[in-house]
């Protein structure tokens, strides 16, 4: 087996083997607008003599925390032929992936699991959970709200003002993807319609991007920056009611939707999304915005598959020191201070999805409960959330 990064003239084989492992075609006119779209990705391969056994797709992007934007590596199209399954391939490519994204200087990395189980053996924890609501023809009731307009466009006249009312409302969580141009026609943007409301200054103050089929509007993102805005859009979404029998939208989970309804007793389904590791400990720890307080806690963390992360971190004031374990040294005892803890659970902690105290009750975390104290006043109160996929 040999591992090497596909080029140009792979293209065609890796296609074959999404097609075959992922069960859908590629027509013959799709081809040279995958290879464009290839061209932007990083694809790691195994090699059995020549012919392609498993493969993994790496993309170069960006998340939000707090008002940082940081680099961040997309995993997808991760795909191996049956008869090389369970041979180690995939260990080996997201290994090789790790080793590229430290190297790209990538802080984090961010995947859709087919299997959560599988993907935390090597180190990515669920960091986002996702809200689908269901509402019948019936609860489709209109709320008082202040004047405002809403406009209609599909991707070829949508506005930029979707693209800015995005950018403030991802700020809101951490985690949220950065979406430049390319990723709003290409990956956000198909026969959806996108309804703007727009304030009675005329400013753009959110949006909700839907399709209708079958009866059913399938809200895929409803943003708003204020509570104005999220009405309107909801009384938009009403004015549907003589051409749909029920609305499906797809929120954040920390979203207030549906309590300010007439009706808030809906059927919800909060479902775990996608996954998200630490690939560079050190950087993602320098520039997190920990509470500023009195306090200092050593965090002992372990990861196997990015052995570079292991150490010992002081968090101290607004600074972070690292203690790596020096080569052929060992330690007899464990270090009685500090906190122990694998790299999925600090990921799951810095983005918010479960806080030290949560993780210290189900095992993720031990050490001294005056130190769980101290480390809990410095995570801040964010929220993670992340809309798109790949």
């Amino acid at each position: 087996m040999e591992l090497k990064v596909l080029t140009e003239k792979d293209y065609i084989e890796s296609m074959k083997l999404s097609m075959y492992a992922f069960q859908y075609e590629i027509r013959e006119e799709e081809i040279p607008k995958r290879k464009e779209m290839l061209k932007k990705h990083h694809v790691l391969g195994v090699w059995d003599h020549g012919k392609l056994a498993s493969k993994l797709h790496l993309l170069s992007l960006k998340v939000t925390m707090g008002e940082k934007e940081w680099e961040m590596g997309g995993i997808a199209g991760v795909a191996t032929y049956p008869e090389y399954r369970r041979a180690g391939c995939v260990t080996t490519l997201l290994t090789a992936s790790l080793k590229e994204m430290q190297a790209r200087r990538q802080i984090v990395s961010f995947l859709h699991p087919f299997d959560i189980g599988f993907y935390r053996k090597y180190g990515w924890e669920i960091i986002s959970d996702n809200k689908k609501i269901t509402i019948e023809n019936k609860d489709l009731k209109m709320l008082d709200a202040p004047a405002g307009t809403v406009r209609r466009y599909k991707k070829e006249d949508y506005p930029e003002a979707i693209e800015a009312v995005y950018g403030q409302y991802s700020r809101k969580y951490s985690g949220m993807l950065v979406r430049d141009r390319d990723w709003w026609l290409n990956n956000i943007f198909h026969n959806e319609t996108a309804a703007v409301f727009y304030n009675g200054k005329n400013e753009a103050r959110g949006y909700i991007i839907y399709e209708m089929k079958d009866r059913i509007m399938e809200v895929r993102e409803y943003v708003a920056l204020d509570h104005h805005a999220k009405v309107s859009l909801w009384n938009f979404i009403c004015q549907h009611d003589s051409m749909v029998g029920k609305v499906n939208m797809h929120v954040s989970a920390h979203e207030s939707f549906p309590y300010f309804l007439k009706q808030p007793k809906v059927s919800t389904e909060i479902y775990p999304y996608f996954m998200g590791r630490i690939v560079d400990a050190e950087t993602c720890l320098d520039q997190y915005p920990f509470s500023d307080t009195d306090g200092q806690v050593f965090l002992h963390i372990t990861d196997q598959y990015a052995p570079w992360n292991d150490g010992s971190y002081l968090l101290s004031g607004n600074e972070v020191k690292a203690f790596r374990q020096k080569t052929g040294s060992a330690c007899t005892t464990p270090p009685k201070r500090g906190l122990h803890l694998k790299i999925n659970a600090v990921s799951a902690m810095l983005f918010g999805y479960k806080t030290p105290g949560e993780l210290y009750e189900m095992g993720e975390m031990q050490g001294p409960e005056s130190e769980l104290l101290e480390l809990e006043k410095k995570i801040p109160p964010v929220k993670p959330f992340f809309y798109d996929f790949f």
